[in-house]
């Protein structure tokens, strides 16, 4: 018998929903009896699932019955030595990671394009980062990854580096050569720690790229709900290497993970280990049809442009679209919505969509939405691209302007953006999505980065931070005189 069939936490939940059990414990709805009656229709049958740690419910934190068993088919399934589900998303894998392989003062190199939860990882080891530049794609007007060659001049520069971390695929879906950029940090025994967020789904095989765990990458988060049918915030984390100290990583996901963590999301999390443990080549042979029906007909819209990877080589679950008209990728986004169709982000050129992994005779309205778009944009008319394209041009390899323990001993204040340049930032600025920051407390602030500020507030970007942008200003270090 496949192992992989078995759902165990999810059939632990429903033989628990199936005992008419008297409720004397925690959480207060009492197995969704205590509720709004107007709600009841929403939310009544998932609470019925929403336990705790009761007898045969086993306990996230100390694994020994069907949590174990879950998290055990889990790493059967990735052929890793071990892996945990996560309940507080992929930010509270990217913190465990990161703190369980550094130190104060310890030099980590980290991938620039990386999401606020790293940044946030390696503020709390007050460790000392050192920021490797992405190379950028002109045609998708948007960075990737780094080349072995940064690594390669990285390592040389930081010999007693303790790790480093990298994003693979960006939120694009766009790949680089990760093997090769592994095996440079491994040949110095140099942990390579991989925020995979967007690729729980790569080891089903081509036509997806290869997984960081199949390339050698020592721990790895994935954001299951991303692309699996989870529940948001379920995340995995899988241990690949004895470089890592699976004691560690454990004992940090204890501190930083809910001592009560959500039933509903773990059994989401079973659920989507058996669906992906399950997927088939037919079911893979129907995703591609109806992907590629979906972008053919996209591509018959003469104000969008489908892009397509480098080398044809990607994440096919996402489709980006790029403008060939007067409107921005956040003004087509917008359009988009009053249509009914939700995207994921967009930026100033482009606009992603990320698609369902289908399987075979599952209906998705994908034909429904191409229809729409084609309808929405069948007035607009085609224009090139007249805009400057902000390439970055500051350092390939550089640290923080200010320490992250001398951050909290500076004074800021406040000027306008257009006199920025030649500051030191005094504030974390995100655009979100995709949680990316733009600009880092203590980074040194470049023209190129005033300028791609100045872009994102025009064409109308969303922010985390960056608490003056409303009125074009910015929050830098105080000088002293």
């Amino acid at each position: 018998m496949n192992k992989q069939t078995r759902i165990p936490l999810y059939e632990a939940l429903v033989h628990y929903n199936s005992t008419n059990l008297i409720s004397f414990h925690v959480p207060g709805h009492k197995s969704g009896a205590i509720l709004n009656q107007q709600y009841q229709n929403t939310f009544q049958e998932l609470l019925r699932i929403d336990a705790t740690e009761l007898s045969g419910l086993d306990d996230l934190h100390s694994p020994e019955g069907v949590i174990k068993e879950a998290e055990e088919l889990l790493a059967a399934l990735y052929q890793v030595k071990e892996s945990f589900f996560l309940v507080n998303g992929s930010t509270v894998g990217n913190l465990a990671m990161i703190l369980s392989i550094c130190e104060k003062d310890d030099v980590v190199l980290v991938q620039r394009n990386c999401h606020k939860s790293v940044l946030n990882a390696l503020k709390l080891a007050k460790a000392r980062p050192v920021f490797l530049e992405p190379d950028f794609n002109p045609e998708w007007k948007t960075v990737t990854g780094v080349s072995k060659e940064i690594v390669e001049r990285a390592i040389s520069l930081y010999p007693n580096a303790k790790g480093i971390v990298l994003t693979y695929p960006n939120y694009y879906g766009m790949v680089y050569d990760l093997k090769s950029v592994i095996d440079i940090a491994h040949r110095q025994n140099i942990p390579v720690l991989v925020d995979e967020a967007h690729g729980p789904h790569f080891i089903i095989g081509e036509p997806f790229p290869a997984t960081a765990i199949q390339l050698g990458a020592d721990i790895i988060v994935h954001s299951a709900h991303k692309t699996l049918p989870a529940m948001t915030m379920g995340s995995y984390l899988h241990i690949n290497s004895d470089r890592v100290n699976s004691n560690k990583v454990r004992e940090y996901l204890q501190m930083l993970q809910s001592s009560s963590p959500s039933y509903v999301i773990m059994a989401s999390l079973d659920l989507a280990r058996n669906y992906l443990a399950t997927y088939q080549q037919n079911d893979l042979d129907y995703l591609q049809r109806e992907i590629s029906n979906f972008k053919k007909e996209l591509s018959n819209i003469p104000s969008i442009k489908v892009l397509e990877y480098p080398n044809s080589h990607g994440d096919t679950l996402k489709v980006t679209i790029q403008s060939r008209s007067k409107l921005s990728g956040f003004e087509l986004q917008k359009r988009f919505e009053e249509k009914g169709i939700y995207t994921e982000l967009a930026d100033p050129y482009n606009v992603l969509l990320i698609l369902p992994l289908l399987k075979e005779n599952h209906h998705y309205p994908l034909g429904e939405a191409s229809r729409k778009i084609k309808e929405l944009l069948e007035e607009i008319p085609y224009r090139p691209a007249e805009e400057e394209v902000l390439v970055s041009t500051g350092e390939i390899i550089s640290e923080l302007a200010i320490p992250y323990e001398e951050l909290s001993k500076v004074e800021s204040e406040v000027i306008p953006i257009s006199q920025a340049a030649g500051q030191v930032c005094a504030e974390t600025i995100i655009p979100y999505p995709p949680g990316i920051p733009l600009l880092l407390t203590g980074e040194l602030i470049t023209e190129e980065k005033v300028k791609q500020l100045a872009q994102l507030i025009d064409t109308g970007a969303r922010f985390q931070g960056g608490s003056f942008l409303d009125g074009n200003q910015i929050n830098i270090v105080r000088t002293s005189d």
